[in-house]
C-alpha cells in the first residue's frame, strides 16, 4: 500500500451551538496537519486514516473528533475557564461581578514590566487600584494573600478581578472591598519549551518642575519686601541692581550662584532598564513543571558622585510543579524567591531640588579661586579628605552647614536589601471511588519577607564659606571660614529593618453531580484563614472563615447560587467576633429560550442578579483598631495642670470610652449583570450595575452624647466611644466590549472598557456645620470643600476696608490682607469670611475619577502586529497645594507660577497672588476654587510594533519562534492641566519608557 493510500481527505464546517460558523478555528491532525476555517466555517485537509482531529478556537472548548471522508459538522461549545474563589469555573456559568484578562496571551503584542500595569484599561469596574470605587482590595497570588509587585507579568497566566459581594463572599472579611486574583503559569503535558526574552530600554523624564533662576528669584523677592512694606535700605535680604546684574550675567557662578538642579551638570538625559527572562515549560502525564528565571536592572538620572551608583537590581526564580501522585491524588507545589537590591545616594537630591534656593550657595567652588597668600585657607583644603575631583571644595554658610551635592559626593550610599521567599503546596483528592463528583482540595502556604538598609560610608564633612574680593585680575577668595568638621569613618549601619511572615491554610470539600445533564448541582464547604505578622506590630492581621456554597442550574439556562460565610475577627469584644455573610445570585441564559432561537446574531446572552451582605473589619487599623471597643487613656499628649506653685503634674488624657457592642462593618449590595456573545463570537459584551452601602463604619458620634464628655482644652480628650454609625453609598456601572474580526488578511481586535460610579456620604456627623451647604452627609465620599474666590484685593479695596467705607469688601479672618491677596466670598452673609463659608467644590477622586475609559487595539497583518493602548479619566478635581504653588515664608523657593503674580500693573491679568516674604499662607494658601484644577486627561499609554520571523525561515534551525518588537509607554497626555499632571515635586520625575525586545523559543 502506498503512503498516499493511507491518507484521506477530510472536509467540514465548524459551527457554534447556535449553528453559526466559527471562522478562524484551527483544525489539527495527529501529525500536525493544519487547516483554518474560513469565514463560513469551512475547512479541508489531508490526514492519516483512523486519526483524530483537534479543533481549537478562541472562546470555545477544545474538541476532538474522528476524521471521516464525509462532510462533517463540528459543533463547538463556548468555554473559558476562570479562577474564582477556591474553584475554577466555565466563564459562561459565572453569575456576574467577575472580569478576567489573559496576561500570557497579551504579552506577545503588549509587553509590560509592571504586574497590574494599565489593568483599568482591560477590566471594567477597576481603576486607580480600587474596585467599584472601594479602597482596600486584596491581592491573591495563586490563592494566597501576597504583594502584587512580587510577581512580574512574564510569570502570570491571567488576572481575575472579583467585584461583586457574591463573588468575594467565600474569601471573607479581608476581601470585602474586592479581590484581584493572579494565577501564575503552569507546565504543560508533552510540551517541552524554552523561551527567552531580552528587553532593554531608556526612561526619559516627561517634565521637570520649573524653578526661577537666581536673578529672577531675587528680583521677585525684592518685590515681596516692598509688598510687605519692609524697608529695603540696608536690609540684608535686599539685592542691589548691581548684584542682580551679576547673577543674571553668569560670569562668576561661584560668587553669584544660580543652581539649577535639573541641568545637564547634574543629570543625564535618560536612565536605562535592561531585562532578561527565561522560561522552561514541560512535563508528562505524571508531572508538569514551569520555571521562570529573570533579572532586571536599572540606572539613575543622577550624573554626579555616588548618584551614579543609584539603581535597582532584581533577580527572581519561580518554580511551579504539578504532580499526579495516583489516580486519586494530585499535588501542586509553587515556590518563588526574589532578591532585590536598590542603591540610592544620600542627600535626597529630588527633595532638595524643591526647597534649596538657587542663590543660597554654590555647592562646589574651584580651589583655583583661593588667594595663594591665605595659608590658613590653603591648610584647610590640604587637610580635607573631601576635595572633589582634586579641584573643588564644599561650600556652605553658617546656617547652611550641608548641601545636597556635597552629601552625594561624600556621604556614601544607602543600600536597600529585600528578600522574599514564597511557598505553597496543595493536595487535591478525587474521591469518586467514594462518591462520584466528590473532591477535596487543601492548600498550605508560608511566605517570608525581610528587608533592611545599609548606610555605607556615612561620613560627615565641613563646609567652607568664602569671602570674595576683586582685584585687577578679577574675583578671588580672600578667606575661607570653616563650618563643621570632616569625618571620614567609612562606617556601616543598619536601618529600617522589617520582617513579615504570612501563613495560609484552606480546605475545600466539593461535590458536583447532575441528573441527565438537565439538573446540575454543585456544592462546596470551605474553611480557610491566614495570619500576617509584621515586625514591631503587636497584633498580627488575621482572617478566619468558614464558608458554604450551593449552585444549581437547569440545562445551563436557569441558575441559582447561595453562599454563606461565617467570619471571625479578634478585633472586637468576645460576643462580637463572629458574623454571617450571606449572598444569593440568580442567572438566566435568555439566548436558550425559544423566542430567541431564530436570532442568529446572538450566540449567547445571559442576565444575572445578586444581592448580599459582607461583614468586614478592614477599616479597623492594625495598630489601634484591635481594642477600639475598650476605653483608652494616654499621657503622651502633653496635658498638665499646676497643682502647687512652681510645680506641674502631667494629667491623663481620655481618648475614648468603651463600647463592647462595636462590631463589623457591613457591605450591603445588589448588582445586575449582562453577558453577551454576538455575531459568531465576533463581539463580546459584559456590563454590570451595582448599588452598595457600607454600613457601620467606626467613628465617635458626638451627636449622641452630651458635649461636656468631649473637650479640647488643655488638650483634646473625649469619653465618647467608637460606634458603628457612619455609612457610605456607592452606585455605578461598568461595561466591557471586545471585537474580533478578520478582514481579508488583517486580524483586528478592539477592546473597550468604561466605568462610572457615584458615591455618597450616607451617614455623617454634621453637628458642627450650621449651614446646609457645608454638611458632608449627602455629598460624595471624596468631596472637596473650600472657599469661593472672587479675584484679588485691589488697592482701593484695602483702603475702603481700612476706612470702613460703604461697599467695602467683607473682612476676612485668615490674617492680614493686602493688595493682591485672594478675596473670598461671604457665602452665608454673616459679615465675615471664615471657615463657615467653605462650599462643596467637586469630587476629589481618592478612589479614582468617576468616569474611566480604556481602549486597546491590536492589528495583525502577516507577521506584523501593532498594539495601541489609550485610556482616559474625568470627573474629579484636585488642589494645586504643593510647595510648587504654595511658596510661603522667607525660605520659599519661587517657581514659574509666580511669574503671573499680582501687581498694580497686572491687576487685570494676574493668575497668582501678590508676593510676600511672610507666611502669606494664612489667607492665600487655603483650599479654594482658586487652586482647583480638573483631573480630566487622555493618555496614550502604550504603542508596540512587533514582527515575528516567518516559521519557514526557521524550519531548519533549532529555533521554533523568533520575534522582535519596539515599545513605548506613557507617551502622551492630553489635558488642559498637562504640565501640572506630568510634574512631580520633590520626587523622581515621571518617565516615558522606550524599549527594544527580542523573543525566542526553542
Amino acid at each position: 500500500m502506498s503512503a498516499q493510500d493511507s491518507k484521506i481527505i477530510v472536509s467540514g464546517v465548524v459551527v457554534n451551538s447556535k449553528g453559526n460558523p466559527v471562522s478562524g478555528a484551527t483544525i489539527t491532525g495527529e501529525n500536525n496537519q493544519t487547516s483554518v476555517a474560513n469565514e463560513t466555517g469551512e475547512f479541508g485537509l489531508t490526514v492519516d486514516k483512523n486519526t483524530f482531529l483537534t479543533i481549537n478556537a478562541s472562546g470555545y472548548k477544545t474538541t476532538s473528533v474522528e476524521a471521516k471522508t464525509d462532510l462533517q459538522t463540528i459543533v463547538l461549545e463556548s468555554a473559558e475557564i476562570v479562577q474564582v474563589a477556591f474553584n475554577t469555573v466555565d466563564k459562561a456559568d459565572i453569575l456576574g461581578g467577575v472580569s478576567t484578562v489573559n496576561i500570557a496571551n497579551m504579552l506577545g503584542s503588549n509587553y509590560t514590566t509592571n504586574s497590574l500595569d494599565n489593568l483599568s484599561s482591560y477590566i471594567p469596574g477597576y481603576h486607580g487600584g480600587n474596585i467599584w470605587g472601594m479602597n482596600g482590595r486584596i491581592v491573591l497570588v495563586d490563592g494566597v494573600p501576597r504583594d502584587e509587585f512580587n510577581v512580574i507579568p512574564s510569570e502570570m497566566e491571567e488576572i481575575t478581578v472579583l467585584k461583586s459581594a457574591a463573588a468575594v463572599a467565600l474569601y471573607g472579611s479581608r476581601a470585602a472591598k474586592g479581590v484581584i486574583s493572579i494565577t501564575t503559569k503552569r507546565g504543560a503535558e508533552k510540551k517541552n519549551r524554552f523561551d527567552v526574552r531580552l528587553n532593554t530600554g531608556i526612561m526619559a523624564p516627561k517634565r521637570y518642575a520649573e524653578y526661577l533662576g537666581s536673578a529672577e528669584y531675587l528680583s521677585l523677592y525684592n518685590e515681596a519686601l516692598v509688598n510687605d512694606k519692609i524697608s529695603i535700605v540696608n536690609n540684608g535680604a535686599y539685592t542691589s541692581d548691581t548684584d542682580l546684574a551679576n547673577y543674571a550675567s553668569g560670569t562668576n557662578p561661584y560668587r553669584y550662584p544660580n543652581v539649577d538642579f535639573y541641568s545637564s551638570d547634574y543629570l543625564k538625559k535618560f536612565s536605562r532598564r535592561s531585562e532578561i527572562v527565561t522560561e522552561y515549560t514541560g512535563g508528562n502525564e505524571k508531572a508538569m513543571f514551569y520555571v521562570n528565571v529573570g533579572n532586571y536592572n536599572t540606572t539613575t538620572l543622577l550624573d554626579i558622585g555616588n548618584g551614579k551608583k543609584e539603581g535597582e537590581n532584581r533577580f527572581n526564580i519561580r518554580g511551579n510543579l504539578d504532580i499526579k501522585l495516583s489516580s486519586m491524588i494530585s499535588s501542586k507545589i509553587n515556590t518563588s524567591v526574589t532578591f532585590y537590591d536598590g542603591n540610592s545616594a544620600q542627600g535626597n537630591f529630588w527633595a532638595n531640588a524643591a526647597t534649596l534656593k538657587p542663590n543660597l550657595i554654590s555647592p562646589l567652588i574651584p580651589i583655583s579661586y583661593l588667594d595663594k597668600a591665605d595659608a590658613t585657607s590653603l591648610a584647610y583644603i590640604e587637610s580635607s579628605p573631601f576635595i572633589i575631583n582634586g579641584q573643588y571644595f564644599l561650600a556652605g554658610t553658617a546656617t547652611q552647614t550641608t548641601n545636597p551635592f556635597a552629601d552625594i559626593y561624600t556621604k556614601g550610599i544607602i543600600k536597600g536589601t529585600y528578600r522574599k521567599y514564597q511557598f505553597d503546596a496543595s493536595l487535591n483528592f478525587n474521591l469518586a471511588s467514594i462518591l462520584k463528583g466528590l473532591t477535596f482540595d487543601t492548600q498550605f502556604a508560608i511566605d517570608y519577607n525581610t528587608q533592611y538598609s545599609q548606610n555605607i560610608d556615612n561620613n560627615s564633612y565641613a563646609v567652607y564659606t568664602p569671602t570674595w574680593a576683586t582685584d585687577a585680575d578679577g574675583d578671588y577668595i580672600s578667606k575661607l571660614t570653616r563650618v563643621g568638621a570632616d569625618l571620614n569613618n567609612n562606617s556601616r549601619s543598619l536601618d529600617n529593618a522589617y520582617q513579615r511572615q504570612t501563613k495560609f491554610f484552606s480546605g475545600a470539600l466539593k461535590y458536583k453531580f447532575d441528573y441527565d445533564k438537565i439538573h446540575n448541582f454543585s456544592t462546596m464547604l470551605v474553611a480557610h484563614g491566614y495570619t500576617l505578622a509584621e515586625s514591631e506590630v503587636y497584633h498580627a492581621i488575621g482572617n478566619a472563615n468558614l464558608g458554604f456554597q450551593f449552585n444549581y442550574n437547569y440545562k445551563n439556562k436557569y441558575y441559582a447560587d447561595f453562599t454563606q460565610n461565617m467570619v471571625h475577627s479578634v478585633r472586637f469584644a468576645p460576643k462580637q467576633r463572629d458574623a454571617f455573610s450571606p449572598t444569593v445570585s440568580v442567572g438566566w441564559r435568555i439566548s436558550k429560550e425559544k423566542f430567541l432561537s431564530e436570532a442568529k446574531f446572538i450566540d449567547d446572552l445571559k442576565l444575572t442578579a445578586s444581592a448580599g451582605i459582607i461583614n468586614t473589619d478592614l477599616d479597623y487599623d492594625a495598630n489601634t483598631g484591635f481594642n477600639l471597643f475598650r476605653s483608652s487613656y494616654s499621657t503622651n499628649n502633653g496635658a498638665y495642670f499646676s497643682w502647687q506653685e512652681g510645680r506641674q503634674l502631667r494629667t491623663t488624657d481620655v481618648l475614648r470610652g468603651e463600647n463592647y457592642a462595636l462590631g463589623f462593618e457591613r457591605r450591603k449590595e445588589i448588582s445586575l449583570g449582562l453577558d453577551a456573545s454576538l455575531f459568531n463570537n465576533m463581539v463580546q459584551v459584559s456590563a454590570s450595575y451595582f448599588y452598595s452601602r457600607l454600613l457601620g463604619i467606626p467613628g465617635q458620634d458626638v451627636n449622641s452624647y452630651p458635649n461636656f464628655l468631649s473637650v479640647n482644652n488643655p488638650s483634646p480628650s473625649s469619653f465618647i466611644p467608637y460606634s458603628n454609625y457612619q455609612a457610605d453609598q456607592r452606585e455605578g456601572y461598568d461595561l466591557g466590549i471586545s471585537l474580533n474580526k478578520r478582514i481579508q488578511k488583517v486580524d483586528l481586535n478592539i477592546g473597550f472598557v468604561a466605568t462610572y460610579y457615584d458615591t455618597k456620604a450616607y451617614t455623617r456627623n454634621d453637628v458642627l456645620y450650621v449651614d446646609e451647604y457645608q454638611k458632608r452627609q449627602g455629598k460624595p465620599i471624596d468631596a472637596l470643600f473650600g472657599l469661593k474666590s472672587d479675584g484679588f484685593f485691589s488697592v482701593a479695596d484695602i483702603e475702603a476696608m481700612a476706612n470702613k467705607s460703604p461697599g467695602a469688601p467683607v473682612p476676612q479672618s485668615f490674617g492680614t490682607v493686602k493688595p493682591g491677596s485672594i478675596k473670598y466670598v461671604d457665602v452665608n452673609n454673616d459679615g465675615v469670611v471664615d471657615n463657615n463659608d467653605q462650599i462643596y467644590l467637586g469630587r476629589g477622586g481618592y478612589a479614582g475619577s468617576p468616569l474611566t475609559l480604556g481602549l486597546n487595539t491590536t492589528v495583525k497583518w502577516n507577521n506584523f502586529s501593532l498594539f495601541v493602548l489609550a485610556n482616559s479619566t474625568s470627573g474629579s478635581y484636585g488642589f494645586k497645594n504643593s510647595s510648587y504653588y504654595w511658596a510661603s515664608g522667607i525660605n520659599a523657593k519661587y517657581t514659574a507660577a509666580m511669574r503671573g503674580r499680582w501687581t498694580e500693573a497686572t491687576a487685570e491679568t494676574a493668575t497668582y497672588p501678590s508676593l510676600s516674604t511672610g507666611n502669606n499662607g494664612d489667607n492665600n494658601f487655603r483650599n479654594s476654587d482658586f487652586w482647583l484644577f480638573k483631573n480630566d486627561r487622555i493618555n496614550l499609554a502604550r504603542v508596540q510594533l512587533s514582527y515575528d520571523i516567518p516559521k519557514r525561515l526557521l524550519a531548519k534551525t533549532f529555533i521554533s519562534d523568533l520575534g522582535l518588537y519596539v515599545n513605548g509607554s506613557d507617551l502622551l497626555t492630553i489635558s488642559k492641566e498637562r504640565q501640572h499632571l506630568e510634574t512631580n515635586i520633590g520626587t523622581t520625575p515621571q518617565m516615558r519608557y522606550y524599549s527594544l525586545g527580542l523573543t525566542a523559543a526553542f
